[in-house]
């Protein structure tokens, strides 16, 4: 099981600012912020999570490639929400929502390309 991941942004402030705006509807936010200054790295660092728990963390760096993230979402209207707020936010459409039933019966995602080239999906496995 993972516990946490993080990926290197180009932008720091720009990725944050997009992050903080797509991942609202799945209930996260950011829940712990890394001052260079305590990291020793030569970045801030932004952890993204929920009660608490930051599981998801950026810092500036060369963007990934190839990468693709998925969050778990509630339910199926949190995954159109994602869908709206990252197209809104500056991702671009890489699939809207709707079921994937060749995954599995319940699978509805939504994938975005967000700023940084990652494919970037929020999935509801629970029936409508």
């Amino acid at each position: 099981m993972i516990d946490h991941l993080g990926i290197s942004v180009p932008d720091y402030a720009v990725s944050k600012e997009f992050y903080v705006k797509a991942l609202a509807p799945l209930g996260i936010g950011v829940v712990m912020e890394v001052p260079r200054e305590a990291s020793g790295r030569p970045s801030d660092f932004a952890g993204f999570g929920c009660d608490g728990k930051p599981f998801f963390w950026i810092g500036q760096g060369v963007a990934p490639q190839g990468m693709h993230l998925c969050f778990t979402a509630r339910s199926r209207a949190d995954v159109d929400a994602f869908y709206r707020a990252a197209i809104a936010a500056g991702a671009r459409d890489n699939g809207p929502p709707g079921l994937r039933e060749h995954y599995h019966p319940n699978y509805y995602g939504a994938f975005v390309i967000d700023l940084n080239g990652v494919n970037l999906e929020a999935v509801c496995h629970k029936p409508a």
